[in-house]
């Protein structure tokens, strides 16, 4: 690397300056040049070589001229967006590998790859306009779809680049989110049908033989039904093909809009009918003159759909066509030569010479116009025409406003008028007002070309009876509709010289009649009315009195004599109308609905009427309808309410038809956007009850099958009324909403209740009902908690039949509905799960028992184990952050003062602030919607900065009002909290980039929050302490500043508490119970405890209660500590024994230095949890013990707590008591459990409760029994050390005992705590740690095992008690263990170490005795003694003594089933061990005369240990005889070893002195087994484990056994055959 090189890495921006004069810092030279890294997104840093590095010099733009300059480059957006998001997925595709997801890391592989490839497209820039659109395009989608599959943040884009919120509004800013977010349905939502565009492009027109202008119609035909679907597009040609405006080359273009999938799948045809202008006849020049111009018929050509669709296989492909151009045989047939071209009937019409005709480029797009319109730009700025549908399409949203009158001249009748020949009619239309003016530029006869005032028929050569089928939209406004009328002048254009246009007649017709409504779509025969050319028509009344049409006529038969125009009775004129309107209608019904304000007495029989109306009226003006209908709601709700309801109902399953499917996106819209009903819910709900509730009187029910099948948007109005009215009201009558939905949900459970065996009607009922159920559960989400929802669901499923006999079909409903639960959103949600599965499990279960409708269990159980392996609100949202945006101080200055009174004032202030409250906790904005959250946030606390001086200038002091005060208040603190302000959670780069943005708005709003805080002055005592819990939330978001301010507020607190109270009693509650809620849900850390602790310590130090103030600072420090340690103990990895010991630290905090009842309770049942989780069933029976202590065996009522119902304290006692006695039955502690077993029975036969006692003494009869039969196996102990600063605080430099596992050894469990705490070095030795180990950051972890020290008391003490039961207490209930280390007091003695061998004997006493409420129990002090060497052996020599006794009684007994081996062993290992010498070291050491003179103290334990030797040899030779009676006939030689070694200890004993030994010893006496022993001897057989600190010489020693000359001399058969009854359980010896 060369010396002044610079670290980069890929991607980065390197700036190279010209060498500065001043800059002499020989690092920043290279050659002459100073180099800058630029670092983006702080990405790692790479080396990088500056010279022959091969770079792209990229332009940019610099902000400040100076070392320190910010260089942003100046490439394309798009490609500085690629690098940074690839940099950004770089990081988290590795850890996908990580995390298994292996799909996704291959598809993001190949994504990236393709990105980079882009992007190196881009960045060569050798790609014309067109495909560098398409790359964008390419890479958007691509970046897009990393993002969402990664979770990151919607990137809201316009042209393919990042939108600057700045630079936009806000409402533009959410609507370009709405349109990136991708469209997600659950349950049976149907999603808007995607709508298919065809483009085309007329590129030329080549048939030239015409050599007159030319207009060129296309439209789209339905060939099968025989109609035209689509409005024209005209194109003007002139003479010689071209386009006859110049400026519309190649722009000769349309969009066929608005086609459904349904369409495409027609018998689709395009078709082009060619109308010339000019002559008469085309090729007699003689036949008029050329400057009168005619439009007449041509040709026409035509192109089937299916032939485009098998051409254009991909979409957007574009793709050339030719249209032959045929022309008509007959013009009488004009009107059909579509047909007949279609139909091939060559005879009817001419094929052209050549196969050139109309060229034409088609194209078929798919999607929203807005959509389409954004991707193909160059498209929309060629002037293109966007061509409709006839009628409506798929889906009329609200809003889209409409007002189409298609008008077909379809045919005429004609009188020749004393003609030898026929007529050239010419029809001319006009559309007039009401007051005459004619309405200009509204007769469009195609898409392209302008509008017109008047239209001109085509003109067929001679002929009375004309057939035009022409088809002109009218566009009139709506306003204008009612009064205004059409008039068709008809007119004879001769071939003579002066071609003169000759009018003959006319007919008329008005656009709405009297009612109201507009000419119906059908085809409508006009009277033609006789005139000349001089006839005037200036005024239109003396017309428009005239009957129109037949039906006019007999509406008026008493018509005057003399009319001034007369009709001609054999002359007729017949037009055809199509009406596309929003707002207008043709059917008199609905106009009396929607104008039931001029009738308001027919009300009730216009709602009646309306299931007579057509379907397709109702779903056009679907919006107005509901308008009207809620509308009447409000108006009388008790007259109309039943019948609006049902109209309702009727509309909704309307829309289930598979007609109107596509209209319920409309009817979503509606409830979401228009919908202004706030009171309607309460009459919704109570019509739903009441049919629920009449299902089981009535017969015929077919109404109330329909209020079931629309129960969905029932619920959505009903949801959506209720949100209205909480947010006009801020949330008034919830709990009468509440209660109101639970009665509705037990007229729910009643109906699926009912027995329907015996009423097909009901069974009909009750399917329906359980087809909708899960439609509701969406709607409900937005109202209750998922957990409220969830149980209204569960007891809605618990409520149907349990039994599988109710039919097939309702089984098959039953599970559907179970199936659909599953699959819904509500199912997804962990919480709602639990409660769900136990009711959906118990009906499968009694299906699979049934082996009915297996195939529908299966598929929810698959849907379960996969599992578990916005609304339109945002619209207005937006338009008020817009608003609020751009206001500045001036503004809230002049808004705030404009209102007149301080309670205008106060309803504002508490409206804006509830709605910025629920813009933080309503889900307005999806969770991706980074962008728009910041802003909205940026924009929530700008506004309060400006709000908050008005609410401290109006309500303080004299004016304070509470109620807005709090509300400012509690919107702060949600502000602060709200999750997409935590900065912390994310990544470095996008931390900084909302940094460079916005700023820390937190602090802002804290700053804010403490400056009001402060204004309230003597105030503040009206949120003591209820502010407490917030505002701690606040402190405890990880963000230093915040901390620094929000603390002092508590001393504040504190301080008004002191004053008022004399004490801060109810600030230290409200602040503790508020701690431990929030600490598990994990906010917190050490640093706000070091904080919390210093401010207020710092604060407290000059106040008079500084005693009090601190004892409380420091509880609650201590208990945020607590607090931590469990919540990071309570992590999914960690181990159960460190959750166990968070928990019991935490739990005895509350009992001891707290004494807060309730939490100290609730941890018990924690920690009993975690028990059972790790099967420690008798510590689980200690711990609910603890509860148990605290109840009294009393009738006192106790409220609900936990999982505990109602109940009196005795019920729960009992209760309690029967739980404790199954854990220590199943934890083998049954003599823990008699003593329980005794009070409840004291209890039962108190209350003579006979049935209770009677199982209460079999249970202790049964325990009895356990403990004589049932083997147990006896625990090691085990002292643990934990040291080093990095352990919790509940363990740091304490020492523990744990009582191990059943089996476990020391080897295991070490391993297993190394386990638990991975970090930790093991330490090697048995001492006490420095300081440097006990302050050192590091974890140390000291473990070896302990020996228990019951007490003698505890253990029984007859003989013939079995050793069974002596060894449970000597075991169980210890609260002291030892532990031994030797070690050589003074100089060692060479000769015999044993006489300078000392052991020192640390005893640990416990907090508490074990078993107790968990494996582990603190060390609370220790003992330390040393032992002499002669204590020593006689603690040696009497535990191997208690050993033999133990294994000989077991082989007595027969417990070892013939197994004679262990006995063999340890008689082997004792005899031996005296044989060999080391009993003669005991005898040189302490039995020497010289050692008894010189301690003459040690008389007693001399003779004590030769007692215990005595002892042994006596219990070695019955030992002996037990052996001979059981060893194998191949072990005999052992034994004869074992009795000729036996004899040689005599031999090696002759060597003590006489007098020394008669002392101690009187030949030929038997001492008994059963001696008088010592405390010593009563401790049973103590375990020697392999970490035992006792010397192996030591022990060697103690195993030695003496004999005296008479024992086997003179009485050897009667000492060998001795039968002595030994009780003693067997302990294995664990040297």
């Amino acid at each position: 690397i060369l010396p002044h090189s610079r670290s980069c890495s890929l991607g980065n921006l390197l700036l190279i300056l010209p060498k500065h004069p001043h800059h002499n810092n020989p690092e920043s030279l290279c050659n002459g040049w100073i180099c800058f890294p630029r670092r983006k997104n702080n990405d790692t840093v790479l080396q990088h070589k500056p010279k022959r590095s091969k770079q792209s010099a990229k332009s940019h733009k610099r902000s400040n001229l100076q070392l320190c300059e910010t260089v942003v480059p100046l490439e394309d957006p798009i490609i500085t967006e690629t690098t940074s998001t690839l940099q950004e997925w770089g990081v988290l595709w590795k850890q996908l590998y990580v995390k298994h997801k292996v799909d996704l890391f291959h598809k993001l592989r190949h994504v990236m790859n393709e990105l980079i490839d882009l992007r190196r497209q881009l960045i060569q820039g050798h790609l014309a306009q067109d495909q560098t659109r398409e790359i964008k395009r390419h890479i958007t989608v691509r970046l897009d779809w990393g993002n969402e599959h990664l979770g990151l943040d919607l990137v809201p884009r316009k042209e393919f680049e990042m939108v600057d919120p700045d630079q936009i509004s806000v409402s533009e800013l959410y609507k370009m989110h709405r349109k990136q977010t991708p469209k997600q349905r659950h349950g049976d939502g149907c999603r808007v049908p995607v709508s298919h565009h065809l483009f085309i492009n007329l590129k030329s027109f080549t048939y030239n033989s015409i050599s007159e202008d030319a207009d060129v119609f296309f439209s789209l035909y339905d060939t099968r039904e025989a109609k035209q679907i689509s409005e024209k597009f005209m194109v003007k040609l002139n003479k010689n093909g071209g386009p006859k405006n110049p400026e519309k080359v190649d722009r000769l273009c349309a969009l066929f809009t608005d086609l459904s999938s349904k369409d495409l799948k027609r018998d689709l045809y395009i078709v082009a009918h060619v109308i010339r202008t000019g002559r008469m006849l085309l090729n007699d020049s003689k036949k008029g003159p050329p400057h009168v111009q005619y439009r007449r018929p041509y040709g026409c050509a035509v192109l089937a759909m299916s032939d485009v669709f098998h051409t254009i296989t991909d979409l957007k492909e574009e793709k050339d066509f030719v249209l032959k151009v045929y022309t008509c045989n007959n013009e009488n047939e004009w009107c059909q030569i579509h047909e007949n071209i279609i139909r091939k009937s060559n005879t009817k019409y001419s094929a052209p010479s050549t196969n050139y005709g109309l060229i034409i480029s088609l194209q078929l797009l798919r999607g929203d116009l807005e959509q389409i319109r954004r991707e193909n730009q160059a498209v929309f700025n060629r002037a293109l025409a966007l061509t409709r549908k006839l009628g409506f399409p798929d889906v009329i949203l609200p809003g889209d406003t409409r007002n189409d009158l298609y008008l077909t001249l379809e045919r005429g009748e004609f009188e020749r008028g004393g003609k030898s020949v026929q007529k050239n009619i010419e029809v001319t239309l006009y559309v007039l007002y009401a007051d005459g003016d004619t309405l200009k530029d509204c007769i469009s006869l195609g898409c392209g070309e302008p509008n017109i005032s008047e239209y001109h028929s085509f003109v067929l050569y001679h002929n009375n009876s004309p057939r035009w089928s022409e088809m002109v939209k009218l566009s009139i406004p709506i306003d204008r509709f009612r009064g205004s009328h059409l008039r068709f002048e008809f007119r004879h254009c001769s071939t003579k010289d002066k071609g003169e246009k000759k009018l003959f007649g006319f007919a008329f017709t008005p656009l709405m009649r009297e009612d109201g409504t507009t000419l119906s779509d059908e085809s409508h025969e006009l009277y033609v009315y006789k005139c000349d050319e001089n006839a005037t028509f200036s005024n239109q009344g003396l017309y428009l009195s005239l009957p129109c049409c037949k039906e006019d006529f007999n509406s008026c038969p008493n018509l005057p004599a003399n009319l001034p125009f007369q009709r001609s009775p054999k002359e007729t004129f017949w037009v055809s109308t199509i009406l596309c309107s929003t707002k207008l209608t043709q059917n008199v019904d609905l106009l009396a609905l929607l104008n039931w304000k001029a009738h308001p007495d027919r009300v009730l029989d216009i709602l009646g009427r309306l299931r007579q109306i057509s379907g397709e009226e109702i779903v056009k003006f679907l919006r107005d309808v509901l308008d009207t209908l809620f509308c009447l709601l409000d108006e009388n709700t008790d007259k109309y309410g039943p019948l609006v309801f049902q109209s309702l109902v009727f509309i909704i399953n309307l829309l289930r038809d598979s007609r109107f499917y596509h209209f319920r996106p409309v009817m979503d819209s509606y409830i979401q956007n228009h919908f202004a009903g706030a009171l309607a819910y309460k009459e919704l709900i109570r019509c739903l009850k009441w049919y629920m509730d009449r299902s089981a009187e009535v017969v015929r029910q077919d109404h109330i099958q329909e209020a079931m099948r629309a129960l969905e948007h029932l619920f959505k109005f009903i949801v959506q009324s209720r949100i209205l009215y909480s947010r006009a009201t801020c949330g008034m009558e919830e709990e009468q909403f509440r209660a109101s939905i639970q009665e509705l949900f037990q007229s729910i459970r009643f109906v699926l209740s009912l027995d329907s065996r015996s009423s097909e009607n009901l069974v009909f009922t009750q399917a329906t009902l359980l087809n909708s159920f899960p439609d509701i559960f969406d709607e409900l989400l937005q109202m209750f908690t998922v957990q409220e929802v969830a149980e209204y669901v569960r007891g809605t499923l618990g409520s149907m039949p349990s039994t599988v006999d109710i039919g097939q079909s309702m089984d098959v409903v039953k599970l559907q509905s179970i199936a659909r639960t599953v699959e819904s959103r509500l199912f997804f949600f962990p919480e709602s799960r639990s409660i769900l599965l136990p009711v959906v499990l118990h009906h499968i279960h009694l299906h699979l028992r049934q082996q009915r409708e297996l195939l529908i269990c299966s598929g929810i159980l698959g849907s379960i184990f996969a599992i578990i392996k916005t609304s339109s609100m945002g619209e207005y949202v937006s338009c008020l952050l817009s608003l609020l945006q751009q206001m500045t101080e001036i503004h809230f200055h002049h808004l705030l003062n404009n209102f007149h009174s301080k309670e205008e004032l106060k309803e504002f202030l508490l409206k804006i602030f509830c709605v910025f409250r629920n813009l933080m906790k309503l889900t307005i904005f999806p969770r991706d919607w980074s962008v728009m959250r910041l802003l909205t946030s940026h924009i929530i606390v700008v506004t309060t900065q400006f709000l908050s001086p008005a609410l401290h200038k109006n309500f303080s002091e004299a004016d304070f009002d509470f109620k807005v005060w709090n509300s400012f208040f509690s919107l702060t603190v949600l502000y602060i909290n709200q999750p997409s302000l935590q900065l912390e959670a994310l990544g470095p780069a996008k931390r900084k980039k909302v940094l460079d943005k916005h700023g820390d708005m937190r602090v802002m709003m804290a700053c804010e929050l403490f400056s009001m805080w402060q204004k309230l002055g003597d105030n503040k005592p009206h949120f003591i302490p209820g502010m407490m819990g917030p505002f701690l939330g606040v402190t405890l978001v990880p963000q230093i500043e915040v901390r620094n301010i929000m603390i002092p507020i508590f001393h504040d607190m504190m301080d008004w508490e002191q004053r008022k109270n004399g004490n801060f009693k109810q600030v230290e509650a409200e602040l503790m119970d508020k701690l431990d809620s929030m600490v598990s849900d994990g906010k917190g850390d050490d640093n706000h405890r070091e904080l919390f602790s210093l401010f207020l310590l710092e604060k407290i130090e000059q106040e008079t209660w500084r005693e009090t103030g601190i004892s409380f600072v420091t509880s609650v420090t201590r208990l945020v500590e607590r607090l931590l340690d469990y919540r990071d103990c309570m992590k999914g990895d960690e181990m159960e024994n460190k959750k166990i010991g968070g928990s019991v630290n935490l739990m005895n905090f509350y009992k001891s230095e707290v004494n807060k009842e309730d939490m100290y309770i609730r941890y018990i049942h924690k920690l009993c949890d975690l028990h059972l989780q790790a099967e420690d069933f008798t510590e689980a029976a200690f711990t609910l013990l603890l509860y148990w202590e605290l109840l009294q065996w009393e009738d006192r009522p106790l409220r609900d707590f936990l999982h505990y119902p109602c109940q009196s304290e005795w019920q729960r006692k009992e209760n309690l008591s029967r739980k404790i006695l199954h854990y220590f039955n199943k934890g083998k502690c049954w003599e823990y459990g008699i003593s329980l077993c005794r009070e409840l029975a004291f209890q039962y036969e108190t209350l003579y409760d006979y049935q209770s006692l009677s199982w209460i003494r079999k249970m202790e009869a049964a325990y009895y029994d356990n403990i004589i039969e049932q083997q147990r196996i006896e625990p090691e102990f085990f002292r643990m050390g934990f040291y080093g600063r990095k352990f919790p605080f509940f363990l740091r430099n304490k020492e523990f005992v744990c009582r191990g596992y059943d089996y476990e050894r020391l080897e295991d469990f070490q391993q297993r705590m190394l386990g638990e705490f991975p970090q930790a070095i093991a330490m090697q030795h048995p001492n006490q740690p420095d300081d440097t180990i006990l302050q050192s950051d590091a974890q140390y972890l000291q473990i070896y095992a302990v020996t228990p020290v019951s007490d003698i008391s505890d253990v029984p003490q007859l003989e013939r008690v079995p050793e069974r039961i002596k060894s449970f207490y000597r075991i169980n209930n210890v609260s002291r263990f030892h532990y031994d280390r030797p070690f050589h007091k003074g100089p060692k003695d060479r000769e015999n170490e044993f006489r300078s061998l000392w052991i020192e004997r640390t005893t640990l006493i416990l907090s508490r005795p074990l078993p107790g409420i968990s494996r582990w129990a603190e060390v609370e002090r220790r003992e330390v003694v040393e032992v002499s060497p002669l204590e020593n052996a006689i603690y040696v020599v009497d535990n191997k003594t208690q050993e033999l006794r133990t294994l000989i009684s077991q082989y007595q007994h027969r417990q070892h089933h013939g197994n004679i081996n262990p006995l063999s062993m340890c008689l082997n290992g004792v005899i031996d061990a005296a044989v060999n010498g080391g009993i003669a070291r005991y005898q040189e050491a302490f039995f020497d005369k010289d050692y008894i003179s010189s301690h003459p103290e040690d008389t007693e334990r001399i003779t004590h240990l030769k007692d215990l030797m005595q002892e042994q040899v006596h219990i070695l030779g019955v030992g002996l005889a037990v052996h001979e009676k059981l060893v194998h006939p191949e072990m005999r030689p052992l034994h004869k070893k074992l009795v000729d070694q036996f004899h040689m200890m005599r031999a090696g004993l002759h060597h003590v002195s006489s007098s020394t030994w008669d002392s101690c010893f009187h030949i030929n006496e038997c001492i008994p087994l059963s001696l008088s022993c010592s405390p010593l001897n009563l401790q049973g057989s103590i375990r020697h484990s392999s970490s035992s600190l006792s010397s192996h010489t030591s022990s060697e020693a103690g195993n030695l056994v003496i004999m005296t000359d008479g024992l086997m001399g003179e009485h050897p058969e009667e000492a060998l055959h001795m039968q002595v009854r030994l009780e003693m359980k067997h302990t294995p010896a664990r040297v």
